[in-house]
């Protein structure tokens, strides 16, 4: 009896077992099912949004990381250009969103226009004032030095598809005087004498032409790279206001400069050839600086600090040897602040492959909404001039390296040519313009 009883409970048990097993087994089968399909979903979803780089991408991603590894001494001639991967190998890239850029830039290329006022082609016996307004019949002339950024800027932008005959159509309108002619005419030359002349001169074509005062000169701009420049819009209120200036003296601590109105023009010296880059192992300097200290207290500090040490080949004035080669034989370049934030020191040592440290506070650098700076700079503040050495030796080989690839990618930007090339400095300053459109017209 007591057996037939424990075998009954047996079965009872066994059925109850069953049951359940069976109860969930449906439960966690959907489960499963239902993780299967989301993952197959994602996949889709994620190749759909391109997050999934295409087969020609990931090709190219390959044999950039292959291009770096064999220490290519002419970056500039790696095709296709950006976009720049971010990858562990290779590390983040030099801009801050490449593919926001790229498609806004084609959109300018497509439908930026500018109206350049009719003095930029005057006779030029017609006024003793002429060459004031002409293109430069010499942009390259090495005499031009630290202004050739303000010359070819004119001769790429006369060159370029952006010039427009149609007032109406356009965005934005030059006004193409020089200030560094003025300061070289015999008739003008003093600050005083070029800020009447540019007051003058506005006070004209806002009578002569009706676009000035539609805006009241806010989609109007002008350019300078000498120092005196930020004074020249200083006797006419609405061109000090309201223009925008182009200047290489961009400093946001400077008056009569306003960093979300005008724009910061890369400083750049009139060289005409290309150069090959020294690969960092042919780099056996740590830091080079070469330059006048006598206008400037923080270059005669960084002197005091480290002119004797051997890591660093720094100089009070010319240095023993061509001034070139210390940009190509050193992996850190110093941009210590002069008479002004700006110098050609910047482009020089881009142009040579030397990593820019920039110790000159308030400086707008240029480009700065596009390009990430400190992917192939180095920025020191001005009180931190005796840790120099510390924070640079603290670099270690990867970070430099990082630092030198980005370095390669950017140089086509700071580089101008009379007849405009894709994303060199004359189209970069001009996306700088098409960034500002349609902000200030009001009829």
């Amino acid at each position: 009896m007591v057996l037939c009883t424990w075998f009954s409970s047996l079965k009872l048990r066994r059925a109850l077992y069953r049951t359940r097993w069976r109860g969930n087994l449906l439960p966690f089968l959907v489960l499963v099912v239902l993780v299967i399909f989301t993952f197959l979903i994602l996949s889709l979803w994620s190749r759909t949004l391109g997050l999934k780089l295409p087969e020609s991408e990931e090709i190219n991603k390959t044999e950039f990381i292959q291009f770096q590894a064999q220490g290519n001494p002419n970056p500039d001639s790696r095709k296709p250009h950006p976009p720049y991967y971010s990858s562990p190998e290779i590390g983040a890239g030099p801009y801050h969103d490449w593919e926001l850029f790229a498609a806004d830039y084609r959109d300018m290329l497509q439908n930026l226009k500018i109206f350049v006022y009719p003095d930029v082609s005057m006779n030029n016996e017609s006024s003793p004032f002429a060459r004031i307004f002409l293109p430069h019949p010499d942009p390259f002339d090495p005499k031009i030095g630290n202004y050739f950024s303000e010359h070819v800027f004119k001769h790429a932008l006369l060159r370029s598809s952006l010039v427009t005959q149609h007032p109406e159509e356009a965005h934005f309108f030059f006004m193409p005087f020089s200030i560094n002619a003025m300061r070289n005419h015999p008739l003008l030359h003093s600050e005083s004498s070029i800020s009447s002349f540019v007051a003058q001169y506005t006070s004209r074509i806002s009578l002569e032409f009706q676009f000035w005062n539609a805006s009241g000169g806010a989609d109007h701009f002008y350019l300078c790279c000498h120092s005196v420049g930020r004074d020249a819009a200083s006797k006419y209120l609405a061109l000090r206001n309201n223009a925008i200036q182009i200047t290489c003296s961009s400093s946001y601590f400077q008056r009569l400069y306003t960093a979300h109105k005008d724009i910061a023009l890369p400083q750049v010296w009139p060289r005409q050839y290309e150069e090959v880059l020294n690969p960092p192992a042919a780099r056996d300097k740590l830091v080079f600086f070469a330059g006048r200290v006598q206008n400037s207290q923080i270059r005669k500090e960084l002197l005091t600090l480290w002119e004797n040490d051997t890591s660093f080949s720094i100089f009070s004035g010319h240095p023993p040897f061509p001034y070139k080669e210390g940009f190509k034989r050193s992996r850190y370049c110093l941009h210590v602040k002069g008479y002004e934030v700006n110098t050609a020191r910047v482009s020089d040592a881009i142009r040579y492959g030397c990593v820019p440290v920039l110790i000159s506070n308030y400086y707008d650098l240029p480009f700065a909404n596009i390009l990430d700076w400190s992917k192939f700079s180095i920025v020191i503040s001005q009180g931190d001039i005796a840790l120099l050495k510390n924070i640079l030796s603290s670099m270690s080989k990867q970070m430099y390296l990082n630092l030198y690839r980005n370095l390669c990618i950017v140089r086509k930007h700071f580089k101008w040519y009379t007849t405009p090339r894709n994303y060199d400095s004359f189209y970069m300053t001009a996306y700088q313009l098409w960034l500002r459109r349609g902000l200030s017209r009001v009829a």
